[in-house]
Formats: C-alpha cells, structure tokens, sequence
C-alpha cells in the first residue's frame, strides 16, 4: 500500500511539474528505486510513466509544426530516433554498479540546467551566432535523452536556440515533439530488453496523465518562480538522497 501510494502520488505531481515546467523525472525515478525498482529498470520504467504526456503537449502547437520546414523536421526526427535508441542501448549494457555512480551526476547536471536554462538561452541568443547544420548536436542530446531523460526539454531549448531558432512556441512544439519521438524509441528499447516494471509503469502513467491535466490548468494560476523553485528544491534534494546512497 506506502508502495502505492509513493508511486501514485510521484506520477501525479510529476505530470503536474511537466505540464506546468518540467522536472517530472525528479520524482518518478527516485520513487520507483525508493520502492525497489533496481536503478537502470527504474529510469526505464520512468521513461515510460512520463511518455504519454509529450504528444499531448506536442498538439498543442501543431499549427508551428505544420509551419515548420518539412525536411528538416524529418530529419530531427530520424536524429531523434537515431539517439534514443543509441542512448537506450548504452544503458543497457551499463553495468548496474556505474549507474548507480552516474546517477547523482545525471541528477545534478539536469537540475542546473533547469536552473540556469533561461540563462544560458539567453547567452546563446546574445552571442547572435545561428548554425542550421546542427545535426551532430542533436544526435548527441538525443542519446543523452535516450540514456537519461532529465533535463532534456532544457537542452533541446538551448540546442534550438543554438541553431537560430527566435519563435519560443516553434521551439516548445519541437521540444515536446521530439522528446515524444526520442522516448517512443526509448520505451520500445526498454520492452524488447525486458526491463520495463509494467505493473507499476502502467500505474504511473494514468496518475501522470491525470496530474497533467490539472498541472495544465495550474499553469495559468501559480507563478512560474513558485514551480521553478519547487522543481529545483527537489532536484537537489533527490541529488542529496542518490549522492549518499552511491557512498553507502
């Protein structure tokens, strides 16, 4: 029953935090190993309690897609798939003692970058500099994607705005795209392994999803400092938490 309710209500606020600003992955991993789930199956089954939400959040700005160059779409996508699955491969074969060391890092790198991603946008746009030819970049953030899942809306923002990318709505639309596109191949690595939990997984993403929908109608009403603040409170601590398990 703490089993269930742990995994429940994580789901729940994560679908919330994604809906509203990211940084769902902040409480789905760590309450899935905190149930059990041993570490490289817990960030796959993660990967699949959040997966659902990106495409609804992708269809919300369709029209920026529909607008967008098509053959470059196309091929972010196949980068997209591309990573994901090579990220996906490379945790597989990631001995469980080095992920457990991993872990932590991971944790912190993508809450500093949640911190800090309107900045470094921002340093980006004010160095002036676009690069179109950015397929190299995006294959790389795509098997960090695949590999580990936090913090990638950030970097996919500040891959964009790497590549000259000004329209933010465009941008929020490819991110959520592509996430959906790179964790589909993700989710699909994951089941042909054999390691996704599905029993908790499928719990998870119906709690998730419902979180999603009030997070959608929370996002006009709390300010965006009182989440960013929350997401980060946690991501340091879940950084604490996992820092002190890799030294036990």
């Amino acid at each position: 029953m703490i089993d269930f309710v742990v995994l429940c209500t994580a789901s729940f606020l994560a679908g919330v935090l994604n809906a509203i600003a990211g940084g769902g992955s902040f409480l789905t991993f760590p309450a899935l190993v905190f149930t059990g789930v041993p570490p490289i199956a817990a960030n796959a089954t993660s990967a699949v309690a959040v997966f659902p939400g990106y495409a609804s959040s992708a269809l919300g700005f369709l029209n920026e897609l529909r607008a967008f160059d098509r053959r470059v779409l196309i091929r972010l996508v196949l980068l997209s798939v591309l990573g994901g699955v090579s990220g996906s491969l490379l945790l597989l074969v990631t001995p469980a003692s080095v992920f457990n060391w991993v872990v932590p890092w991971l944790l912190m790198f993508a809450t500093i970058l949640f911190l800090l991603g309107s900045r470094i946008n921002s340093w980006i746009e004010a160095r002036g500099k676009a690069n179109s030819d950015g397929w190299f970049a995006t294959l790389v953030v795509s098997i960090y994607g695949g590999y580990f899942n936090g913090g990638l809306g950030i970097v996919l923002l500040a891959l964009f705005s790497a590549q000259g990318m000004r329209d933010l709505n465009l941008m929020n639309g490819l991110k959520n795209g592509l996430s959906f596109v790179l964790s589909a191949a993700s989710v699909a690595t994951f089941a042909l392994a054999g390691i996704v939990h599905w029993k908790q997984a499928a719990l998870m993403m119906v709690a998730a999803t419902i979180g999603g929908y009030v997070g959608a109608r929370l996002a006009r009403r709390m300010p965006a400092v009182m989440v960013k603040s929350i997401v980060v409170a946690v991501g340091l601590l879940m950084t604490a938490v996992f820092f002190m398990r890799s030294f036990a």
